[in-house]
């Protein structure tokens, strides 16, 4: 087995563990899954205006996001209903938010920066992107 893939087979599952866990105390009173129900609480309009500020317009085109017309990345329309984020990881919300604030551990040296996102704005990116149909 490549490295490469050995190291995402140990890095994704470890980010998706620690964020279950840390979802799951502040919500422990909860019936659904805590990271899942962290996933869905996203803000549409908040993630639309954080896309622009952010200007990740300037990598990808992006439905709705004035001047979003960057060629660098994949264009994101229909991005909610794609199979798979960056080829490899299922398109889950879950794995949106970790891909969208840590790319560069998922992926070593692909072309998505870290852009040091919140957990708050990646999201509410991940609930703008799932109106993305």
């Amino acid at each position: 087995m490549p490295a490469l893939k050995r190291l995402l087979l140990m890095v994704v599952p470890a980010l998706l563990v620690a964020g279950t866990l840390a979802a799951c105390e502040s919500n422990a009173d909860s019936s659904a899954p805590a990271v899942i129900q962290d996933a869905r609480s996203g803000d549409v309009a908040g993630g639309k205006a954080a896309i622009a500020r952010i200007g990740c317009g300037s990598c990808h085109v992006i439905p709705g996001i004035g001047g979003a017309v960057g060629m660098v990345g994949p264009p994101l329309d229909h991005i909610a209903s794609r199979q798979y984020l960056a080829g490899m990881l299922h398109n889950t919300p879950e794995n949106m938010i970790a891909w969208l604030r840590f790319p560069q551990h998922i992926l070593p040296g692909n072309a998505m920066p870290d852009m040091g996102l919140s957990a708050a704005e990646a999201r509410n990116i991940t609930a703008y992107l799932a109106t993305l149909k």
